[in-house]
């Protein structure tokens, strides 16, 4: 990683020492997120914003009293939580050198708030919805749900000059024309259906640009950029609409299930994005660098049986993982996602199957959509990634 500052130097060596390390898992409860708060309420203001739709209170953490001001959401749904990982691990660095000079010249020129789990129900139930079984990322407009609403109205009194919307996609994601994972994708949302390059949408692109570059040091090749098409019904379509710079971070596979590598990434990406809002340095980035980023693309399976006879053909069979939440960890059950000639797809796990004996389900007719019970080559089970 480029180190541009001695702080940035100093946070990023830190990173092993002082992450966050009481979560780990994919899986974070609620009162995870309250635990965390607690601790860090003494390097910034915790604040009760509202209530989700079965109650659960939503906070903010505001750090700094900086002119410029950023605000970033995490777990919009529920079953997204790499973000809301390197945002903890963010924090606790700062907790770390709370008393450095390098600290107390960030919080002077920034003002940081971040609401941890804007989705408590979704997040507790390990749901990309609310409890109302709705979709926040679509409510940007009506503002029907009271998550929604109490996102809208801290962006209202807060009257940010950078949002950050911080997802996770899904390990169906490639950089487009390779055979690499999008383990982080960024996305400049468009603010109209002609996907204009405005001045705030071109804040966004500069900031994306130079997280970019710091990122290729890291995962290079693994980095790829959001499809921009217009839909004002989600929250960074509507805020780039309203005139407030807004990026979207989304957190993808690299190798891990449990995502602590891509953590390490997004937590990266993070840093950068501070000093670049503390020295003004985005504003050396181009357009043009921006969408020289690779597009993302969905060609990847979890698993590939590549050539595997199947009665009288031979056939690629591609199996996924639904992640299922159980017992306070997160499952990965395999179901077979497609049955063909898979040439132009890749896989996390690829198995050369010509030859060989395979047994998948031994009572049951194979199929597209079926879960995986076991699966025998040569009479040996297939190992499946493990809970998290």
């Amino acid at each position: 990683m480029e180190n541009n500052t001695i702080y940035q130097h100093l946070f990023w060596k830190s990173y092993n020492d002082h992450f966050y390390k009481p979560i780990i898992s994919r899986y974070i409860h609620p009162y995870e997120i309250n635990s965390a708060l607690k601790r860090f309420s003494t390097i910034g203001k915790v604040s009760l914003e509202g209530h989700s739709v079965l109650g659960k209170p939503i906070h903010s953490i505001t750090l700094g009293t900086g002119s410029y001001k950023i605000l970033g959401w995490s777990q919009m749904h529920g079953n997204e939580s790499t973000t809301t990982k390197a945002v903890l691990d963010l924090l606790s660095i700062i907790d770390a050198h709370k008393d450095s000079a390098e600290t107390e010249e960030i919080f002077k020129s920034i003002t940081l708030k971040i609401i941890l789990q804007l989705n408590p129900d979704g997040c507790e139930a390990y749901t990309r919805f609310n409890a109302n079984e709705k979709d926040l990322n679509r409510d940007a407009q009506d503002c029907s749900q009271p998550e929604s609403i109490v996102l809208r109205a801290v962006y209202k009194e807060f009257t940010p000059h950078l949002c950050l919307n911080l997802h996770d996609q899904r390990t169906i994601y490639n950089v487009n024309l390779t055979p690499k994972t999008a383990a982080v994708s960024f996305l400049s949302p468009s603010q109209d259906i002609e996907r204009s390059i405005t001045a705030n949408r071109k804040v966004a692109m500069q900031y994306i640009s130079a997280m970019n570059t710091t990122l290729s040091h890291l995962i290079k090749g693994h980095i790829g950029r959001y499809d921009d098409g217009f839909n004002i019904n989600c929250v960074g379509d509507t805020f780039q609409n309203l005139g407030t710079p807004t990026i979207l971070f989304e957190a993808g596979h690299l190798e891990a299930y449990d995502r602590n590598d891509t953590r390490k990434a997004i937590y990266a990406a993070l840093l950068q994005l501070i000093y670049c809002a503390v020295t003004k340095s985005y504003v050396a980035e181009t357009v043009e660098d921006y969408i020289s980023i690779p597009q993302n693309d969905k060609k990847f399976y979890d698993i590939i049986l590549r050539n595997t006879p199947i009665k009288e053909e031979i056939k690629d069979i591609a199996i996924q993982y639904r992640e299922e939440l159980d017992g306070g960890l997160i499952t990965f059950r395999p179901y077979i996602a497609k049955i063909d000639n898979l040439n132009d797809y890749y896989a996390h796990k690829e198995l050369e199957c010509s030859g060989l004996d395979i047994q998948i389900n031994t009572s049951e007719k194979l199929a597209e959509e079926i879960d995986i019970v076991n699966v025998l080559i040569n009479g040996k089970k297939l190992s499946f990634v493990k809970n998290t």
